[in-house]
């Protein structure tokens, strides 16, 4: 039976890799690479960093490959993203079966936390379904983009008996701020959802490429600091050609 090591990797910052992390890439036969297109080189080559850095296992090969783009014209978000998933589970199934064979055994890295808005061990439930060889999956644990924003702000994500609500920009501009907690964290925003909110009633807390070298990071009553935030946002996209980000917003008292 193949085995999928599922290892999260932190947000940016080679140095937040777990000694967990660090001697389960050393296990693996393949690390897949994925290239997530023209102007995110940057997404691989840092998992490239993290395996120039830790890898000791001079059997271990690094496959890198293409990874299989959403198709932006289907007008189902859900439809849209299942499709992809898809995409992908038949890619992992073809490498796997061309790299391994019975007994392998394969990494692949995630940014953060496999746990936490990210669609790999869905993924691997597709994948389970349409390959024609068994395997088991391990999950490594990562600093999450959660734990980083709260690091780099030197704060508590939490009032003192407060609610946090873990949530999605989408969902911020559909639904507004959640009625049941203190604190939101906000992530996968790509229109700045903050904006629709009444304004003087919130605190921000943003950062992007946290843990990275280039890490920004903003913060104060969002009516003061929102227009700030999205300058920098356009600023670092138009300079990397990739942005990723997250926030969170606290009720003002």
């Amino acid at each position: 039976m193949r085995t999928l090591l599922v290892i999260g990797i932190g947000t940016g910052n080679p140095e937040h890799m777990t000694v967990q992390a660090i001697n389960a890439l050393n296990r693996a036969d393949i690390v897949l690479i994925p290239r997530k297109g023209e102007g995110k080189e940057a997404l691989a080559d840092l998992r490239r960093e993290i395996c120039r850095r830790y890898l000791a296992n001079a059997g271990t090969r690094l496959v890198a490959f293409d990874l299989p783009e959403r198709d932006e014209a289907e007008p189902s978000y859900a439809r849209r993203v299942a499709d992809w998933h898809a995409a992908i589970a038949r890619t992992y199934r073809d490498l796997i079966a061309r790299h391994t064979g019975e007994g392998g055994t394969v990494a692949l890295l995630v940014w953060g936390d496999p746990s936490l808005y990210d669609s790999t061990l869905r993924i691997l439930d597709r994948l389970e379904d349409m390959a024609d060889f068994a395997f088991r999956r391990e999950v490594i644990p990562g600093i999450a983009s959660i734990q980083a924003l709260a690091a780099s702000h030197a704060m508590a994500l939490n009032t003192v008996g407060g609610a946090v609500q873990l949530t999605t920009g989408r969902r911020l501009r559909q639904e507004g701020f959640p009625d049941n907690a203190d604190s939101a964290v906000v992530l996968l925003d790509g229109e700045t959802a903050f904006e629709t909110l009444p304004q003087a009633d919130y605190d921000i807390f943003w950062g992007a490429y946290l843990g990275a070298p280039d890490e920004i990071t903003l913060a104060g009553p969002l009516h003061q600091v929102a227009g700030r935030i999205v300058e920098a946002r356009l600023a670092a996209r138009q300079r990397k050609g990739w942005i990723m980000d997250t926030y969170l917003l606290r009720r003002r008292r």
